[in-house]
């Protein structure tokens, strides 16, 4: 045991729906904020750590690499290297398992790993056209070509488009990610109603949870003047009214789709940090770890189906293990939308299919009290670089809480992937 790699503790910032109280909050200091406090509350000296990784989807172009900006506003030492990655939805989980290799390969590093997203700042894009009449027009000299490089600016050079419509569409499908939880319903049979009832279930647990939540929550003040602080995640409602809900148009879909914005989850700033180390260096330092990383994997899979990538992800991270989905504590599994869950209920039901995507023998599904005991990503919101992180942060700490156990942190990736991350909790 001494050797395997640990996760010590972790924060994140209130998850905060775009537009609202974080929406002039850059990447870079959602992720510095829970970094500072994340070192706070460990005891770690910033200057044990030997590296920061930071997942983010959307890297704002004025922070090239906002991983080493908040590596330095963190404190830690000139000396430690830091970068940022990206796998679409699960880049922080993907900086979770950066940190796992880099911990696995050298038994001193300590890893300060995680992912953050500003969604609310997502520029809008002009065409190129826009940027090459403009630099033309700033190499006039007379009036005479001032006026004429003005005149070929055309309407269709003035019109942007939504950045962060962008990067929900995936370019080798063309379809956006809604549009493949649409083909999840309709093909696994799922309805409205059950979609309704799941998004409704997932408020009430995290209300219900909202103490237990606060125990990985770090409170934000919010830049400039830091008078106002958020101290908790702004998106589970505590009323839920299923009359309301059940009139809500489709929104991909609007003649025949059952994908609403209340059965999808919410578009989200915010950031989760973790520290890494050896479980022999975690002692010595007199830390007291939340769990052991047993293994983590990522698939690929079709990416008309993306949601699917769970059960494939699920399927090849218990390979080669004596567990089966049966005997996991809990299953932290992202929900990206309520019809891609229940797909993946399904899937994991089905003989055929859970064996198409990598099982031995049908799993069945994960039992419902066990997926997602707290809520999910419907009623905190997914901040897409940061929700990897969340899930394995609260995965931690929900089977640390128990005494220990097995469990996995699971989730779907636009464009057609799958990840998974299989931890054990370490008892008090």
């Amino acid at each position: 045991m001494s050797d395997s790699v640990v996760i010590v503790a972790g924060r994140r910032t209130p998850f905060v729906r775009a537009g609202e109280d974080f929406r002039e909050v850059p990447v870079d200091v959602l992720a510095t904020a829970c970094s500072r406090d994340l070192l706070d509350v460990s005891g770690v000296d910033p200057s044990e750590v030997s590296e920061l990784i930071l997942g983010c989807c959307a890297q704002p172009p004025d922070r090239a690499n906002p991983a080493r900006v908040v590596s330095l506003r963190s404190g830690l030492p000139l000396s430690s290297p830091a970068h940022t990655v990206a796998r679409n939805c699960a880049s922080g989980m993907q900086a979770i398992v950066s940190g796992e290799l880099r911990v696995a390969r050298d038994k001193d590093a300590v890893i300060l790993a995680g992912g953050a997203e500003s969604m609310s700042r997502i520029p809008l894009l002009f065409p190129t056209s826009f940027g090459f009449k403009l630099a033309s027009l700033s190499k006039t000299k007379t009036l005479s070509e001032k006026i004429s490089g003005w005149l070929k600016f055309k309407w269709s050079d003035l019109k942007p488009r939504i950045g962060l419509l962008e990067g929900l569409r995936d370019p080798f499908s063309g379809e956006m990610m809604g549009d493949t939880a649409e083909r999840l319903a309709r093909e696994w049979n799922i309805s409205r109603e059950s979609q309704d009832q799941f998004s409704i279930e997932s408020h009430r647990r995290a209300i219900a949870a909202r103490q237990d939540l606060q125990n990985e929550i770090s409170a934000f003040s919010i830049p400039p003047h830091m008078d106002q602080y958020v101290t908790e995640d702004i998106g589970p409602r505590e009323k839920m009214d299923p009359a309301k809900i059940g009139r809500m148009k489709p929104y991909f879909d609007r003649k025949m789709g059952t994908v609403t914005v209340a059965n999808s989850c919410g578009i989200t700033d915010g950031a989760a940090m973790v520290l890494l180390m050896r479980e022999e260096r975690a002692r010595a330092l007199g830390l007291q770890p939340l769990a052991r990383i047993v293994k983590s994997e990522f698939v690929g899979c079709d990416p008309l189906r993306m949601g699917l990538g769970p059960v494939h992800a699920m399927a090849k991270v218990l390979t080669n293990t004596d567990l089966t989905v049966a005997d996991l504590e809990c299953v932290e599994l992202n929900e990206a939308f309520a019809a891609q869950v229940l797909a993946c209920q399904e899937a994991l039901s089905s003989s055929s299919y859970s064996r198409k995507a990598g099982f031995t023998a049908t799993p069945g599904a994960i039992p419902e009290e066990k997926l997602n005991p707290e809520g999910g990503a419907i009623a905190l919101g997914h901040p897409v670089g940061a929700s990897g992180a969340r899930i394995v942060l609260s995965l931690a700490r929900k089977l640390h809480s128990k005494g220990g156990g097995y469990g996995i942190a699971t989730m779907c990736i636009g464009g057609g992937q799958g990840g998974a991350v299989l931890l054990e909790g370490v008892s008090s």
